[in-house]
């Protein structure tokens, strides 16, 4: 099975279309004001507005309310929702759009259980754990923590980078792998032979696993 790649962050349109290029399956928008990548409706629009066909848009909140989730849906073209904070399933499934539920790993959480409370969700992305910061920490967890199995398509996040995207499908085989920092020039600044790199490095790691 071929290895997804999101790539999330994106703050300038040039550097999402360049990603698109280089056969990236999501970029991801992060409306989250406390985030350096964080975008606003118009420069949210501008991105889409630029991608090519065939490129999904994810787009990242954490514990908004649901007005401000509505305007920027009915506004800005977005696929598919990416929750980070400490969203019930039922708030999360009310937008009539595909979600992910993004889960800050550390030992002793319930994978299973999690699969099961958010059953309806589109993946479970795993991400590193820090106590003040919701996702984008650009720090890796042990990935002994991911299951083998799960009901639920896993996105692994955390960390990632050139150097151990070959090294996180080996091991952990997930559905997609998701990188931000790990392919900036800056926050939010995307380096295109960093992303040029690490999609090589995960089309490497597929054909090495099959």
């Amino acid at each position: 099975m071929r290895t997804r790649v999101k790539i999330c962050g994106f703050t300038r349109a040039e550097d999402a279309v360049y990603a698109a290029h280089l056969g990236v399956d999501a970029i991801g928008l992060v409306f989250y004001p406390p985030s350096p990548r964080h975008v606003e409706i118009e420069q949210a629009i501008r991105i889409v507005n630029a991608l090519p066909a065939f490129t999904s848009v994810v787009a990242l909140f954490a514990d908004e309310q649901e007005a401000r989730i509505r305007e920027i849906l009915a506004r800005v073209s977005i696929d598919c929702l990416q929750f980070h904070g400490d969203e019930p399933a039922e708030a999360c499934g009310i937008y009539h759009k595909r979600y992910i539920k993004a889960v800050r790993m550390h030992n002793g959480i319930d994978i299973s259980a999690l699969t099961r409370c958010y059953h309806n969700a589109s993946g479970l992305l795993l991400d590193a754990y820090h106590p003040n910061v919701k996702g984008g920490t650009g720090s890796q967890f042990d990935w002994e923590l991911v299951p083998k199995h799960s009901a639920l398509p896993i996105i692994l996040a955390g960390g990632l980078d050139v150097t151990n995207a070959r090294q996180a499908i080996k091991t952990v085989r997930p559905y997609a792998l998701d990188v931000s920092s790990g392919v900036e020039a800056a926050k939010g600044i995307k380096d295109a032979l960093a992303m040029a790199a690490f999609i090589k490095q995960v089309n490497e790691g597929d054909r090495a696993a099959t």
